[in-house]
């Protein structure tokens, strides 16, 4: 709840995002500038089967080369190292940095060569020999599902990682009470966020301090953790620079089997070690894929539109190792329903493994998709009624008076006003005149059609869903810090305690900080200690900082103040309740305290401090996620405390024959409720918008039948450029949420957890008239083309 009584001065605020001055200079610090004296570089020798056992490895030749210091081995490093972690309890199911034994991909990193430059090390790389023998692989995931399919981890005895179905409510006596179901299926076709900047990392190992330094471009939480638990050394003696700027990553950046593969060879050569991913690299084998997902869903609903029930199997092909990407499946739990009320839902959730690259963490965690299936099933039940989509949307709406609502698995959705702000975004975008203009390009001979989305963006960064997934796993505390000091001169420096990713977390800590101390936060300086010095964090996941990092600055920035009522209070000789806090000065009567003597009592007069208190003004803060202290029971569970809503309004128009989808109107209705920063939550959904019209109209990682990756380069894994994405109009709301300080909740993921549905929905509208329609994300171009040809052939043939 809004624990700030008076109005707010610098939240919400249009005050500047201070990190982009140093981007905009050119003064950002990426793992590419780091340069430490003697540091080799590392070239990858990549798998180009599919699937092949390793019969040998000859690197004479590249020893050879100029510049070469070191070959590295899979059997080699598997030997020095312990398996990398995987979230679910599949112990057979082993990954190191470098294939052991046998190759699961096309791509997947089989030998690392350390040379003095890079090109060198490139060079020696084209003279390692691998000897393979060729496996039966699969590819695609109805087939790795099928028990006599390829074992890609023969040892785990399936390629089924994950099955698990939760049903939550009466199911079966909501499908036999409703008098109309439909069933379909949609698939999302395997994307990512390919960021600018590829992973990087540089490692340097002391053997004098035995302390292991590394520099990387990291968005993962317990890095530190993992690094020591695979090379099998103290967590102490591992040290994370976090002072490193990260050119993007929206979950893909984990950097595991990066940082391994380097901290090995830095320690067993004496050197510092640098891994920078080349595209080929990281589109391939950068563990930077995400959801692969196939969707079957059966709809329960009345004749006025009314959903009563739903089935959902979500079947999702994670490629050839577990990692996190299992977990994909779990976060959408605490969303299953979207903004609706949907009384009772089947969720059966598939993991397979196939010979494709790992997947990752991918923006949402795989909301996004489950959303785009949820909103094709509303779209669906409009089309079978014969509603309009936004009525049956609205019928189906929680309503701002039933929050707190308990959807059927579990979660608490916190707030919202879904209603207002579809009604804001149909004003703002005039939707009959949307319609009229739609229908006037149709009569011009254009395709032309509207889209909508409505979703759900859960934010604060819970980790209920592993011990969901996994009941080994009992961690029930997903917390994040900060720490404030005021030094002698009185100035404030805040320390927080994970990387930069791109989301303004200085700008976010120092404008919370300000607010509650009431001092400018462009006088407060904030640092990101190295992990030995840090506080524990999660990093930026799930859409989180905004609550967690936000409500930990303001709990110590409470603190301080607190200190400063206390210090105050004890010179005047009266109670903390009598004394006024304005702007850093505290008055009593007439009496008054600035904001340096409070400092100069606090650090230089011992003798005037309350019994007890410690000198100096530091505090510290360490915030639990709120609603989130408990284990999952019967399958249910409360996910994350915090749910934005987003309502997505588009018009799309094409050439029947060209068929190039252009976006002619987009608008976007958005609450994350009390917004901190908004040039921060604007670029969050323009970015996030961009993004999801990559995924539904460009981007796919597309792999042959023979498991060959055939988008290796942005020559065929297309990026929307600025002729694709068009201006986006933003309407704003504000629903509080009671479970933060400020009323704040999360929009790191907004934007594109409802645009590639929203797109979608208009692609389809627009071909309604030739009764077709798709199923597949990316729509490409071509396959509208061919599916409207194949139309107008099937109309001219039924003609004749």
């Amino acid at each position: 709840m809004n624990q700030v009584s008076r109005s707010l001065k610098f939240v919400s605020a249009n005050r500047r995002v201070r990190e982009d001055r140093r981007f905009v200079a050119g003064h950002g610090r990426y793992v590419a500038d780091i340069a430490l004296d003697g540091m080799l570089h590392v070239a990858l020798v990549a798998s180009q089967h599919a699937a092949a056992r390793i019969v040998s490895i000859n690197a004479i030749e590249a020893m050879k080369m100029p510049g070469v210091v070191y070959v590295l081995a899979g059997e080699e490093l598997s030997k020095a190292t312990d398996p990398l972690m995987n979230g679910l309890d599949t112990p057979n199911v082993r990954r190191f940095p470098l294939a052991v034994g046998q190759v699961r991909y096309v791509g997947e990193w089989v030998v690392a060569v350390a040379a003095e430059s890079r090109a060198q090390a490139e060079d020696a790389a084209e003279r390692v020999r691998v000897e393979y023998e060729p496996l039966p692989y699969v590819i695609e995931s109805e087939a790795a599902l099928d028990p006599s399919s390829p074992p890609v981890h023969p040892d785990h005895g399936s390629n089924v990682l994950l099955d698990r179905t939760f049903v939550w409510g009466e199911v079966e006596k909501h499908f036999a009470e409703s008098p109309r179901h439909l069933s379909f299926r949609v698939t999302w076709g395997r994307s990512s966020t390919v960021p600018i900047e590829t992973f990087g990392v540089a490692a340097k190992w002391d053997p004098w301090r035995e302390m292991l330094d590394v520099w990387a471009s990291i968005q993962m939480p317990k890095y530190p953790d993992q690094i020591a638990r695979a090379l099998r050394v103290p967590l102490n003696s591992v040290r994370v620079h976090q002072d490193v700027d990260v050119g993007g990553s929206y979950g893909v950046k984990r950097g595991i089997k990066q940082t391994v593969l380097v901290s090995h060879l830095a320690r067993i050569l004496g050197r510092p070690v640098r891994l920078l991913e080349d595209r080929l690299d990281n589109m391939r084998a950068g563990d930077a894929h995400g959801p692969d997902r196939i969707f079957d869903v059966d709809i329960a609903f009345d004749d006025d539109g009314i959903v009563k029930s739903m089935k959902m199997r979500a079947l999702d092909n994670v490629g050839a190792y577990a990692g996190r990407s299992p977990f994909q499946l779990g976060k959408p739990i605490g969303a299953i329903v979207g903004p609706y009320k949907i009384q009772s839902v089947q969720y059966r959730a598939v993991a397979v493994t196939s010979n494709k690259a790992a997947q990752e963490a991918v923006r949402g965690f795989g909301q996004a998709p489950t959303n785009y299936a949820i909103e094709t099933a509303i779209d669906k039940v409009a089309a079978a009624t014969g509603l309009d989509r936004i009525e049956v949307r609205r019928r189906n709406f929680i309503r701002n008076d039933e929050f707190p609502y308990l959807i059927p698995s579990g979660t608490h959705y916190d707030s919202g006003d879904y209603h207002t702000v579809v009604a804001k975004v149909l004003a703002h975008a005039d939707y009959e005149g949307l319609k009229r203009e739609r229908d006037g390009l149709r009569a011009a001979g254009q395709c032309a059609g509207i889209g909508v989305a409505a979703c759900l963006e859960p934010s604060g960064g819970n980790s209920s869903f592993e011990p969901l997934l996994n009941e080994k796993n009992t961690t029930t505390t997903w917390m994040d810090s900060c720490r404030i000091a005021v030094d002698g001169l009185g100035y404030v420096t805040a320390t927080i305690h994970t990387t930069s990713s791109g989301q303004g977390h200085e700008t976010l800590a120092a404008t919370v900080i300000g607010e509650v101390l009431e001092i400018d936060p462009d006088l407060i300086r904030i640092v990101r200690p190295d992990s030995l010095s840090s506080l524990p964090s999660n990093s930026p996941v799930g859409s989180r900082m905004a609550v967690m990092l936000g409500g930990a600055a303001f709990h110590a920035a409470q603190k301080l103040k607190a200190k400063v009522l206390r210090l105050a209070a004890h010179q005047f000789g009266c109670r903390e309740d009598e004394i006024r806090y304005e702007a850093g000065a505290v008055s009593y009567a007439a009496k008054k305290l600035d904001w340096a003597e409070h400092v100069n009592i606090a650090h230089r007069n011992f003798h005037l401090l309350p019994e007890g208190m410690e000198p100096g003004l530091e505090v510290t803060h360490v915030m639990q996620v709120p609603t989130g202290a408990k284990l999952p029971e019967n399958g249910r569970v409360q996910m994350y405390p915090c749910h934005s809503f987003e309502f997505h309004l588009v018009l799309v128009t094409f050439d029947p024959e060209i068929a190039k989808p252009e976006i002619r109107r987009y608008v976007i209705g958005h609450d994350c409720g009390t917004v901190i920063n908004p040039h921060i939550v604007k670029g969050m959904t323009l970015g996030g918008i961009a993004h999801g019209i990559g995924a539904s109209l460009l981007e796919e990682f597309v792999y042959d039948g023979e498991g060959q990756l055939l988008t290796q380069s942005f020559m065929d894994y297309l990026l929307p450029s600025s002729h694709e994405v068009p201006k986006v109009e933003i309407v704003h709301h504000c629903t509080p949420s009671p479970f933060t300080v400020l009323g704040q909740k999360g929009s790191g993921e907004s934007g594109y957890l409802g645009s590639p549905a929203a797109i979608s929905g208009a692609i389809n509208d627009a071909v309604a008239p030739y009764g077709i329609s798709f199923s597949k994300l990316p729509i490409r171009i071509a396959a509208i083309s061919d599916a409207i040809a194949g139309a107008n052939i099937s109309d001219e043939k039924a003609q004749t």
